[in-house]
């Protein structure tokens, strides 16, 4: 199966069903090359002159989740996974809005992180960095929200609605389809249900 990107910004229901299929799927053993990019929805809301908002501390509570996704990511990989699943759960399962350091590490509460490291590199900024970055590079997609999945040079929004099932292969076969359309059928600009099906 292609590599494949896919952006998320914790507050973003749909962004929690389909990254949670991905979770489900790589636990089952899927060889998925995938890559989880963090992008912030804040931009795009930002009053005209102000700066842009990984810049702003006075935005820094909306993006914490995010930063401290990336300092693990990038400095305690292997916790990764888990990390990710916890936090969209705290806020989409358990409402907590992940905007203090006590919510994030309620959160984070049963992995064995080094949350110290974790403090000292969201400090540094070098998180905020990474989601101008992130958001910098979706921009030559024109992409406008979460999940966006980037396969080669294309990128495509996706809005699914149901969260994975106790079956894994379910998951597996979801995301697998779905890199296969969206890798195959570059022509299929829109396919949208005209209502919600359930």
């Amino acid at each position: 199966m292609q590599p494949f990107k896919i952006s998320y910004d914790y507050r973003c229901p749909f962004a929690f069903n389909l990254h949670a299929h991905v979770i489900t799927a790589l636990r089952a053993g899927a060889d998925f090359d995938v890559e989880f990019v963090p992008w912030t929805m804040s931009q795009g809301y930002r009053a005209h002159g102000s700066p842009d908002v990984w810049d702003d501390p006075k935005k820094d509570g909306d993006h914490l989740a995010l930063a401290v996704s990336i300092s693990i990511r990038d400095q305690q990989g292997d916790h990764f996974l888990d990390a990710h699943d916890a936090l969209f759960r705290a806020r989409h399962e358990d409402g907590l809005t992940l905007k203090s350091w006590d919510d994030i590490e309620a959160a984070l509460r049963h992995i064995d992180l080094d949350m110290d490291r974790i403090r000292r590199d969201v400090a540094s900024r070098r998180p905020f960095e990474v989601i101008g970055q992130n958001f910098k590079n979706f921009e030559s997609y024109e992409a406008f929200g979460v999940p966006t999945v980037v396969i080669d040079n294309d990128a495509t929004f996706v809005r699914y609605m149901k969260g994975p099932t106790s079956n894994a292969s379910e998951s597996i076969e979801l995301v697998t389809s779905l890199v296969s359309l969206i890798s195959a059928r570059s022509d299929l600009n829109e396919f949208k249900h005209t209502k919600v099906p359930f």
